[in-house]
């Protein structure tokens, strides 16, 4: 047992955020904490590591026990260097390697046996075994590697080491806080919205390192994908209680469901058995012979009335729903020869040379890449927000209208109340229209009369999803959708946009929402553009097979094969091992796409006999049994593809 807590309550002065918590983390879990914004889960987080002490309840922690936290936003504020805040993490092997360097010189005063048998000789040389025996115990070699690496990792390859802390962007100071933490590896890790300024390399590094990490985790994240691919437990912290659930957040979803459905269906029989012996009662109760057996009647239904549990309500969900009255052309966008240049503008830096494509009606494609290649700028060049550079061409085939979502709120109108700025884009609608429309995105009753500057981040973003929703447009365009939505809203859009008829062009670093919406992909690089049939998840197989012959490939076919096997190979063991992670690799790759296509027929079998509690367990049971066995073969793959990748 790492930290306990015991019938734990929070409470700020009117408000109770939970009561009667008890929860216990083990070594080796892996937790996600997930809930609605504003039910406690940075208040728990505080409270865990101390910082928070509880209303009501005991925590427990093992004696000596690390906890590294990153806040939220938590950027690193210092006046070193990058290389001395690294390196005051190892303060301590630092100054046992210094102290050993001042022995070393001191014994070399020590020249004939006679002197290395006096007695100081002998307290030196003791000293300084038993501190090389903690540097080397503590692997104080490596510092210098586990930095660079960490560092790297956490996308400062390209950085001047020698840059001070305080003078990096928000973003970067950040990034920088949780590579530290990474350094520090302590027993229990608690990231609050890790993945925030991460882009998708860095996410992927930080992925595979977490997932090997050997002290115990917490974790809030909005990232579905990323909790899928670290936790094996969930927290759900909602109604005042932490329930605990096995798995991770894919099974968390599906147990829950489960869960929820079995808790009404009880319910509702209780309630049906309530109104049967209260009929009973009410029949029996004045007649003289059967008063008694009506009375014994009351007692049970007493009891039963008691033991009744009304299953939890869950907050109310957003509705969206994109509609649109006409359907437009086949194909609806034809680019020719357009190249992007850096903020639109012509004269500037050129970020990829001219590119040719055509989007068809229905199409749902997302825009992939690394950061600052040119993504936002290219949907911006494609509603005209930025000029046409000369000699491109972009053609939007008739009866195409368009809505586009920003990544920024620069659509709204900081000093107009909500019900304004609704009214404003529909002026002949009635106030009962404008604010059903807003209650479908969460804003009801005074709600509607706020400013828009008053709004949070998650706020404001629901807000221009109605916004979107009254265009009624059939073709979107939405640069990173669910930046600052939680968890239940980002489920609601990924839904809105599977069942949307019309064309999608996507950017977003939300791979869970890349992994369900999309069927076409583009990717940009400084090379140009590369077009993708298929779902991400095929686009990401196809990267790395591409990957894979690309390390083939760079082995010199003119090197002797004793000499190639010298530079390739150090060992005949690491020739057996490279030829079966690529057996293995090719086996995985044949059984994975075999059990995604079982879990589509599953997941259909569990519609259709929805009505069946009976039947629809037994195939949800299966279900998630394959779904698992899916995420223990994606992440041997993953581990397998990386391993091979490093090979040279």
């Amino acid at each position: 047992m790492l930290l306990d807590i015991q019938d734990v309550s929070i409470s700020f002065s009117e408000r109770t955020l939970f009561q009667h918590v008890s929860l216990r983390i083990e070594e080796g879990d892996r937790i996600g904490l997930v809930g609605a914004n504003g039910e406690g889960k940075t208040s728990l987080l505080n409270l865990l590591n101390g910082d928070l002490s509880p209303t009501t309840g005991i925590r427990t922690i093992k004696k000596d026990l690390h906890i590294g936290y990153l806040r939220q936003n938590s950027g690193l504020e210092s006046k070193n260097t990058i290389r001395e805040e690294m390196k005051r993490v190892f303060e301590p092997l630092l100054r046992a390697q210094a102290r050993m360097q001042v022995i070393s010189h001191q014994l070399e005063n020590y020249h004939t046996e006679q002197q290395k048998k006096q007695q100081s000789y002998q307290v030196l040389a003791a000293e300084y075994g038993e501190l090389l025996s903690y540097f080397e115990s503590n692997e104080g070699y490596q510092i210098d590697v586990k930095i660079e690496t960490i560092l790297n990792g956490m996308g400062f390859r390209e950085f001047d080491k020698e840059t001070i802390c305080a003078t990096l962007s928000g973003g970067e100071k950040t990034r920088l806080a949780l590579a530290k933490l990474l350094l520090q590896q302590p027993d229990l890790l608690m990231l609050d919205e890790p993945t925030n300024h991460l882009d998708m390399e860095t996410l992927q590094w930080l992925e595979g390192y977490l997932s090997t990490y050997k002290g115990a985790l917490i974790i809030v994240s909005h990232d579905r994908y990323f909790l899928d691919q670290i936790c094996n437990r969930i927290w759900e912290l909602a109604n005042l209680s932490v329930t605990p659930y096995k798995g991770n957040y894919t099974k968390y979803q599906q147990t829950h469901k489960l869960l929820q459905d079995y808790q009404v269906k009880e319910y509702q029989k209780q309630q049906i058995e309530v109104q049967k012996l209260s009929d009973y009662i009410a029949r029996n109760k004045v007649r003289a012979t059967t008063a008694a057996m009506a009375k014994s009647r009351e007692k049970a239904l007493e009891k039963l009335k008691q033991q009744m549990k009304r299953p939890p309500t869950e907050k109310k969900s957003i509705r969206i729903h994109f509609q649109y009255p006409q359907e437009p052309v086949k194909d609806v966008l034809q680019v020719e020869q357009l190249p992007l240049f850096a903020g639109g503008d012509p004269f500037g830096n050129r970020l990829i040379p001219p590119m040719n494509f055509t989007i068809s009606r229905g199409d749902k494609v997302a825009i992939v890449g690394p950061n600052g290649v040119g993504k936002t700028t290219l949907l911006k060049t494609l509603i005209r927000d930025y000029p046409l550079p000369q000699g491109a061409r972009i053609r939007w085939g008739l009866h195409t209208k368009l809505a586009y979502y920003s990544q920024d709120f620069s659509s709204l109108t900081p000093y107009k109340t909500l019900k304004e700025e609704i009214w404003d884009r529909i002026p002949l609608s009635h106030e009962t229209e404008v604010r059903n429309l807003l209650a479908n995105v969460g804003f009801i009753g005074e709600d509607v009369d706020k400013n828009i500057d008053m709004l949070s981040g998650g706020e404001k973003s629901r807000m221009k999803l109605a916004i979107l929703m009254l265009e009624k447009a059939n073709v979107l365009l939405m640069d990173e959708p669910t930046n600052h939505l939680d968890l239940s809203s980002r489920e609601v859009l990924e839904e809105a946009l599977i069942n949307f008829s019309g064309t999608l062009l996507l950017v977003s670093h939300d791979r869970y929402l890349l992994s369900k919406v999309p069927n076409k992909i583009i990717e940009l690089s400084p090379q140009g553009l590369q077009w993708y049939e298929g779902g991400y998840q095929s686009y990401l197989s196809i990267k790395t097979m591409q990957t894979i012959q690309e390390y083939s490939s760079d082995i010199p076919s003119h090197l002797p094969a004793s000499e190639g096997a010298k530079e390739y190979y150090r060992t005949k063991q690491q020739r057996a091992q490279d030829a079966m992670n690529r057996r293995r690799l090719q086996q995985l790759e044949n059984e994975i796409p075999k059990l995604e296509e079982h879990l589509k027929e599953l997941s259909i079998e569990m519609g259709r006999v929805a009505g069946d509690y009976t039947v629809y367990c037994e195939v949800a049971k299966e279900y998630e049994e394959g779904q698992n066995q899916l995420n223990d073969l994606m992440a041997e793959w993953t581990e397998l593809s990386e391993r091979y990748e490093n090979l040279s």
